[in-house]
């Protein structure tokens, strides 16, 4: 496939999938919030879509695994000495119980 053609279909699906994403938050909130909450309404899409960039803002990316220090922990243990690794590893199993 072409580059453009594959980019152009990368875009329209990452814009349908933040449109559903709004989708889904608005129809969640309309179901909870008001029936859990005394006081509080019903929301309309754009203000789904702001909730939405609010929790991204506040609470981080959309179901991002990890990210460049995701095995940091790992490397670490590697460049530890058998000796450091084996101190490191005793002293967490003895933190743990």
């Amino acid at each position: 496939m072409h580059f453009k053609a594959r980019f152009l279909k990368f875009v329209l699906l990452a814009l349908v999938g933040v449109a559903v994403l709004g989708w889904v938050v608005m129809a969640l909130w309309n179901w909870l919030v008001p029936a859990l909450f005394a006081g509080a309404h019903e929301i309309g899409y754009l203000q789904a879509f702001g909730v939405l960039v609010l929790s991204r803002i506040l609470f981080g990316s959309f179901g991002h695994r990890g990210g460049p220090h995701r095995h940091c922990r790992y490397r670490r243990l590697e460049q530890m000495t058998p000796e450091e690794r084996e101190r490191f590893q005793s002293g967490m199993a003895a933190g743990k119980t």
